[in-house]
């Protein structure tokens, strides 16, 4: 009987497992190649894991919830039809030889440390910022590793998260065990360590629900958000500066190639390309808002990949990301932009294209909004929030004299990340890309 082994690719930079969310197909089902076969779901998007070859669907080797690491085998296909149970054990044995060590390892470390008292409530951030998974954080507890040893592991995650992987391996290759004949000073100091990190973090209030309350479960999106909002408030100390920028060119402008761009391309052409286009322009000018913070070092990016907020069919929001967005021209970022939209509308973005951003561009003047204070992307420094484009009464200058007129303006907000970026730079950024949207050629062509 010919069986093919089906393992979990790599879904992008950076990705080393995914969670099984979904089995479209049962054991015995017969699949055709490139037919839906498992949906599965990263830190960053949800895929849909086609059948490398048609066939019978032998065996399932991760049930519903179960984490996954890229390259294990997740399922086998059949491609004579048959479904030979004993086969099954050998690929089961394959995937699962590196866990067996793991368990020996398991087993010694757990019998070290059975009579060492250990806390079993570890947070979800440590004190450097740094992130835990719920599954890294079981893996810890169990084993005895306090967040001071926690946060010394080196995580090959992204932005240094510590992965399944990573903690086993630590265990493996000798973790610092806690032994059974540890003094009760040491247990006592641990002790303190621990409720000390715990007591830092800060906790939210209780929240007890009141009659005619609705109780709302938090999707899978919605709690990464969650999470990855409030490490970035922890992370850095946001400052936000606010400039008013004239666009009654590029309104004008627009409202006169709109219909040509449609008829021609058949899609809207919005303001989006342009600021995004401004953006690109001020970094080239300003390229130490282009960096990350990686501890006490800063890392310049060579790239520029401007990130922009898009809507999901679930009302969260996603970042698609237009990678080397300064080497495009208008009409390449317009299809571009459009492009990334509807897939995010249609929930089909992949894995690389919502990873590698260096800077953000979120757009609230979609929601009416006339300006707001962005939460920083991680690891990027900064993101700009472009608002709602008014018609208000100004001043306008003229050699001739000052006159009051009808133009449109709207507020950039830029929020950036006053460990590195002070208000002198985060201020002219922000102006510079204003003055690049003012300056806007009314002839340019598309």
């Amino acid at each position: 009987m010919s069986q093919v082994e089906i393992r979990l690719p790599k879904m992008g930079e950076s990705v080393t497992e995914a969670t099984i969310t979904n089995w479209l197909k049962n054991v015995g089902d017969t699949i055709e190649m490139d037919e839906p076969l498992v949906e599965v779901a990263t830190d960053k998007v949800d895929n849909e894991l086609p059948s490398e070859v048609s066939g019978t669907v032998a065996k399932i080797l991760f049930e519903v919830d179960e984490v996954a690491q890229v390259g294990d085998v997740i399922a086998l296909i059949s491609t004579d039809g048959e479904v030979d149970n004993t086969s099954n054990e050998t690929a089961n044995e394959a995937n699962n030889s590196q866990e067996s060590s793991i368990e020996a390892v398991e087993k010694t470390v757990t019998d070290a440390v059975s009579t060492v008292q250990t806390s079993s409530d570890l947070d979800k951030t440590g004190p450097s910022g740094k992130f835990y998974s719920p599954l890294v954080r079981s893996i810890a507890e169990k084993e005895g590793i306090g967040m001071d040893e926690l946060e010394s592991i080196s995580g090959s995650g992204q932005n240094g998260r510590v992965t399944k992987k990573d903690i086993f391996e630590y265990i493996e290759n000798g973790a610092k065990q806690p032994q059974a004949a540890a003094s009760t000073s040491n247990t006592s100091t641990a002790l303190k360590q621990a409720k000390q990190v715990q007591s830092e973090a800060p906790k939210a209030p209780p929240v007890a629900p009141m009659e005619g309350d609705e109780i709302i479960e938090m999707d899978r999106m919605r709690k990464l958000i969650s999470e990855h909002m409030v490490r970035s408030k922890h992370t850095s100390p946001h400052v936000t500066s606010f400039v008013e920028a004239d666009v009654t060119e590029i309104w004008k402008w627009r409202n006169k190639i709109k219909g040509d761009f449609k008829a021609r391309e058949g899609e809207n052409f919005t303001f989006t390309p342009v600021f995004i286009e401004a953006v690109a322009k001020a970094i080239k000018d300003f390229p130490l808002i282009n960096i990350s913070v990686e501890g006490d070092k800063i890392i310049k990016r060579k790239d520029i990949n401007i990130g922009m907020a898009a809507a999901l069919p679930s009302g969260n929001l996603i970042v698609p990301v237009i990678k080397q967005a300064d080497r495009m021209n208008l009409y390449g970022l317009a299809k571009k932009v459009n492009e990334l939209a509807n897939k995010a509308r249609n929930n089909k973005l992949t894995s690389d294209e919502i990873q590698g951003g260096t800077y953000t561009l979120t757009n609230v003047g979609t929601f009416g909004n006339v300006m707001g204070t962005p939460i920083i992307n991680q690891p990027q420094v900064a993101i700009m929030a472009t608002g709602a484009i008014r018609k208000v009464p100004a001043v306008v200058e003229t050699p001739e004299g000052d006159f009051i007129g009808i133009r449109y303006k709207m507020f950039l907000s830029h929020s950036y990340d006053h460990r590195v970026v002070d208000g002198a730079l985060g201020g002219m950024f922000v102006k510079r890309v204003a003055e690049y949207l003012e300056s806007f050629d009314p002839n340019t062509k598309l």
